[in-house]
This record gives C-alpha cells, sequence and structure tokens, in this order.
C-alpha cells in the first residue's frame, strides 16, 4: 500500500482561487474533467501527456538548462520504448513529444506520429527546425502531425547565434519556408506551422523583425514566450537565463509599444501575434506581485497532465525543469520501473499536489505568477 500522503498545515487563507485571464481557448485536454477536483489524488487520468522522444540536442542554447546542466543520462526513445510509455495513457487526447531536446534527432519520429495519429492523438512538438531537410520536411507532412512549432529567439543572425550558440538562422528560415512548400505541394493541410520566440532584454527590441520573418516564410502564427529562471536561487542562474534579462513585468512602457508594433505588423502582414499559455499578450507579462497570492494554485497540470522524459522519469509539467535546480525534487517516479497507473495517484504526487494548493510549493513552482507564467 502507498505511505499516507500528509497534508499541510500552513495553507494560504481562503479566498478564490486565482484566476489566469484570457484561458477560455485552451484545449480541453488541459482542462479538469466535469466534476472532478482538485487534492492530492485525481481519479480522471491525464489527457494531456508530454513524451520527450530524446534529450540529446543540436545547439547549446543560452537559456536552455541542458547547456550547463546534466539533467540525466543521454537518451533517444526506441519506437518500441515509445510505444510501451504511450499505451500507459489510454485517455490521452494530446500529446507534445518535446521536452529538453530536439526531437528531429529521433530518428523514428515519423513512425511514432503514425502511431498516434491512429489512435486519433492530437499530435505537436516544438523543434529548433535547423534539422529541417527537405527529407524531414516530407516526411513530417505525410506524417500526419498537427503542429510543428519552431523556436527562433533571434531575428538577426548576430542575435540568435548569441543565444542560440549556432549561427543557424538562414538554415532554419530556409527549413521553415519549404515545410510550407512541402504542405503546399502535397496539398496537406497539416502541420499548421507557428514561430515560438522566447522574450528576454537581449532580443525584445527584435520581435517586430520576427513577425515580417514569419511573413517571409509563410508561417501563419507567432508566440511570445517568457524565459523561465532559477529564480528562488540567483547563484545558481545561468548563461541568460537570469534575473537581469528577464523581461516579466519589467520595462512595461517599452514592451507596450514593441508588442503594438508587432499587432500592427500582425494585421498588415496577415501573422497571428499570440502569447503562449493561451494568455493575452498584455496579461502575460503582468506578474501578481509577492507570495501571499499564491499565484501557482491556479495551475491544473499536476491534475490533468503527465511529462515524461527519455529515461522513463514522470515529472510535474514541461516548464519545472527550467524553474529549479533542484531537479531531483521533480522527480515522482519513473515508468521503466512502475506502471503509471500506480505512480498517478502515489504518495509523491500526492504531496507535490498537496504542496502546490499550499502557501509552500515546490521551489519549481513557487516563482510561477511571480517572475514568469505560462
Amino acid at each position: 500500500m502507498p505511505e499516507p500522503i500528509p497534508l499541510f498545515a500552513e495553507t494560504v487563507p481562503a479566498r478564490p482561487l486565482p484566476v489566469l485571464p484570457e484561458q477560455t481557448f485552451l484545449p480541453d485536454a488541459y482542462r479538469l474533467p466535469d466534476g472532478a477536483t482538485r487534492g492530492p489524488t485525481i481519479e480522471a487520468a491525464p489527457r494531456m501527456v508530454y513524451i520527450e522522444v530524446t534529450n540529446r540536442c543540436n545547439l547549446r542554447c543560452e537559456t536552455c538548462p541542458r547547456t550547463y546542466f546534466d539533467r540525466e543520462p543521454l537518451k533517444t526513445l526506441s519506437y518500441d520504448e515509445f510505444v510501451s510509455i504511450a499505451e500507459q495513457f489510454p485517455a490521452l487526447q494530446r500529446c507534445a513529444l518535446h521536452g529538453i531536446g530536439e526531437p528531429l534527432l529521433n530518428r523514428d519520429l515519423p513512425r511514432i506520429i503514425a502511431y498516434l495519429k491512429g489512435r486519433g492523438v492530437e499530435t505537436l512538438f516544438n523543434s529548433n527546425a535547423a534539422l529541417l531537410t527537405p527529407a524531414w520536411q516530407e516526411a513530417l507532412v505525410r506524417s500526419g502531425l498537427d503542429q510543428y512549432r519552431c523556436s527562433i529567439d533571434g531575428a538577426t543572425r548576430a542575435t540568435y547565434a548569441r543565444i542560440r550558440g549556432a549561427d543557424a538562422l538562414p538554415k532554419v528560415l530556409k527549413g521553415l519556408r519549404g515545410l510550407v512548400e512541402t504542405k503546399a505541394r502535397l496539398g496537406a493541410a497539416t502541420p499548421g506551422v507557428s514561430i515560438w520566440w522566447v522574450a528576454t532584454a537581449e532580443n525584445i527590441a527584435e520581435l517586430p523583425e520576427l513577425v515580417r520573418l514569419a511573413a517571409q516564410v509563410g508561417a501563419p502564427e507567432v508566440y511570445l514566450q517568457r524565459m523561465v529562471y532559477f529564480a528562488t536561487k540567483p547563484a545558481a542562474q545561468y548563461g541568460m537565463a537570469r534575473e537581469e534579462l528577464a523581461i516579466y513585468d519589467s520595462a512595461l512602457t517599452r514592451q507596450e509599444a514593441i508588442i503594438a508594433e508587432c499587432e500592427a505588423l500582425s494585421a498588415t502582414l496577415g501573422v497571428a501575434f499570440h502569447a503562449s499559455g493561451a494568455r493575452d499578450l498584455r496579461g502575460s507579462l503582468l506578474a501578481q506581485h509577492g507570495a501571499e497570492h499564491a499565484p501557482w494554485r491556479a495551475c491544473m497540470r499536476p491534475w490533468t497532465t503527465a511529462y515524461v522524459t527519455a529515461n522513463g522519469n514522470c515529472l510535474p509539467c514541461c516548464i519545472s525543469p527550467f524553474s529549479t535546480a533542484d531537479y531531483d525534487s521533480l522527480i515522482l517516479g519513473n515508468l521503466f520501473e512502475r506502471p503509471f497507473a500506480e505512480l498517478w495517484n502515489d504518495a509523491a504526487y500526492g504531496r507535490f499536489r498537496a504542496r502546490l494548493l499550499s502557501a509552500d510549493p515546490n521551489p519549481s513552482c513557487a516563482g510561477c505568477g511571480v517572475f514568469w507564467s505560462l
């Protein structure tokens, strides 16, 4: 029998849970089922699952912990290993095939996508697109992939190279344009192509140019994300993932002008401009000051979402590896050692959920809504 799950005596004073604005468009897979409540356990199985198909990467980004820390042994999932994980999620509706690593380094990716589409699962992943050759372009279109999300953090070669660790922007843009053209040639509606931008003080001024680049390559959507960093342990901050480069809740006058320019370009060029996490653009940059507001309590992910690394470790969400140096505190079990059905409501998950509803969340959650947001 699992050990009893202790509840925390120190809870946030009774008040309505914080509600993040403009989240009405979140996919159902991220929502609690009707009638479900948040507590240490939950009966419903997750419908949204992140499965890291590889933790290898071809770039060394200055905002990624992988560049600076050995989180887990290097591992790329085989097709059979992937299926053995995915089969443990019978309620799966939406699957993201990324984590810390570049999915295009897994040669079984088209077969993995086809398996998921055979189950009727919406399938997507983030990629740096540096490996997006014509062969990959055709394979991804034919696989049935629903969304291809390209991460670009610099609209000039110099900025891209400084942040991403390689002078690869021309190759990335060529690959994206090729993917759009391959879709048209094959008469395919998918994958949807979007560009995702982690904004920092280093690159925020180039955001309007990114909207122009998106229009040039035929990418119909651009998403703004906030940088996540180790806020609770400044001494552990690394590379460009440092507080002084964060734009969250800072220099809002300057950011407002840049966002307004991007919105004008969006309307002129026909490129949709959004914030990540189904937030409104300006709200995504505003913090709820002070931990006493407990903004982390609005999170649904440990009740609705699973994250599985290439080594089989279960983590609470896709942001957590970026937000704490205490990686061991994030591991809630391993699917190569125990089935997910046993782990989902076992002691480790239960304690994590209970802390998230208290005044003492895991450090990986304590900064969410205070120093960044999803």
